[in-house]
């Protein structure tokens, strides 16, 4: 049997065939329009759902379910989309309108606990029965998974790991609060603090990688001026790692999962990134003298929301 995984995001409505192990066989996308009302987009998703099955030579008797990962807080039990900012989406049923078109169980879930069981599944997680998958992105984006399953909390909003408060009088949060860890762990987080060091800094290699341009600077200036020796970068590097390391010892003290694995545009700097992270986290976990949780750079990429869609239906 075969299952279909549905990315639904602001831009793009991805979406793959995907066998019992994990393995996408066909993939295909169409643009959201986020401008449209919700009937139109999700008729969009069904069309390229039956679409997919055509082109595989498959028939909607191979299909066991199609899972549908998007952003916001759904209601895992009803198949409704409760929230979802970017995409204006209010109450919206999802699996009702998917069953106008197409006679399958529909799932639905976070984007991030999809790319977190995705991980479980058939990633850096995979062979273990606890994990938590963060994302360094836009924000700082969670899923955990226990037992081989999604854990979303009894109101389907669990796992928001970026508004862990790391210090309660700290930086204004978009939630609202102050001191969150994605106030300070986010890719926009470190984009401001490599701003910031620059320009107290002229001298520093950051300038002169983009050109004097501030607003050219991305998540990866600090690291490729500190990777070739400049002071500033490597200051502002080592800050932003303790930043990432003390949301992970939270999460680590209160979880112990047996693995925690990073994803998101800044986890591609590797082991440049996990080893003074993993330093950092062994000094300050609180449980020393265990086995210790290991950390991990995800692997799934642009494919997570995809396969772990499709692998709610196996929950």
């Amino acid at each position: 049997m075969y299952y279909i995984g549905i990315d639904l995001g602001g831009t793009n409505i991805a979406a793959g065939i995907v066998d019992e192990e994990g393995k996408i066989i066909l993939k295909d996308s169409v643009p959201t329009l986020r401008e449209r009302e919700y009937p139109e987009i999700i008729k969009d998703m069904a069309m390229l759902c039956l679409k997919l099955i055509k082109d595989a030579g498959l028939d909607l008797s191979d299909i066991k379910s199609i899972g549908v990962g998007a952003p916001g807080t759904p209601d895992v039990k009803n198949g409704i989309l409760i929230y979802a900012n970017n995409l204006k989406f209010k109450n919206v049923p999802i699996r009702t309108e998917m069953q106008k078109y197409i006679n399958l169980p529909v799932y639905i879930d976070n984007d991030a606990n999809c790319a977190a069981l995705a991980e479980s599944v058939a990633g850096a997680a995979k062979g273990y029965e606890n994990s938590i998958t963060i994302t360094l992105g836009t924000g700082i984006g969670g899923g955990i998974v226990f037992g081989g399953k999604v854990y979303s909390g009894f109101n389907g909003a669990a796992a928001e790991v970026g508004h862990i408060v790391i210090d309660y009088q700290g930086k204004m949060c978009t939630c609202g609060r102050r001191g969150c860890w994605e106030a300070y762990g986010s890719a926009p987080a470190l984009i401001e603090q490599t701003q910031e060091a620059a320009k107290q800094n002229p001298d520093s290699l950051i300038n002169k990688l983009v050109d004097n341009d501030l607003s050219k600077i991305d998540a990866k200036t600090a690291f490729d001026a500190a990777k070739q020796g400049d002071k500033t970068a490597k200051e502002v590097v080592d800050r932003y790692i303790k930043y990432v390391a003390e949301g992970l010892i939270d999460l680590i003290n209160v979880f112990t999962p047996e693995v925690i694995v990073i994803g998101g545009g800044i986890s591609k700097e590797g082991e440049y990134l996990l080893k003074p992270l993993r330093e950092h986290i062994a000094k300050g976990v609180y449980a020393k003298d265990v086995p210790q949780t290991e950390i991990k750079i995800a692997m799934m990429g642009n494919d997570a929301g995809i396969i772990g869609a499709a692998m709610l239906g196996k929950q």
